[in-house]
């Protein structure tokens, strides 16, 4: 079994139950008062659903999320560390080309000062 919702950038995500349940968690940390907290929690959790294969190892995307991430033909499925994205494959494509020429200068900053080890 795994939970499937909305993520943003308008793909959807796939948690194994154990990462959903520690995601649940720290989501309850946060203050509720807070209105990004409400409006997020709601966009993330209202369109949650627990999946699993079906003998033929088929899984069945509720019309919400098909439609939420403009599914229509083809689908793009990458992981992506503690989670698996399924993507359109335009709107996979449409994030590549917006974002390949950027991709060197923020893996730069996000990764500036830390030290990988030796290098091959």
């Amino acid at each position: 079994k795994f939970i499937l919702t909305r993520g943003l950038e308008n793909c959807l995500y796939v948690y194994q139950e154990n990462e959903w349940n520690e995601i649940t968690t720290k989501i309850k940390t946060l203050p509720f008062t807070k209105k990004d907290v409400r409006m997020f929690t709601r966009f993330f959790f209202s369109g949650a659903t627990e999946c699993e294969f079906d003998s033929q190892g088929r899984v069945c995307i509720t019309s919400p999320l098909v439609s939420y991430a403009g599914i229509d033909k083809e689908c793009i499925i990458i992981g992506a560390s503690d989670r698996i994205e399924i993507w359109s494959k335009e709107s996979w494509d449409k994030m590549l080309e917006e974002n390949s020429d950027k991709l060197e200068e923020t893996a730069e900053k996000l990764f500036e000062g830390i030290d990988f080890g030796e290098t091959l």
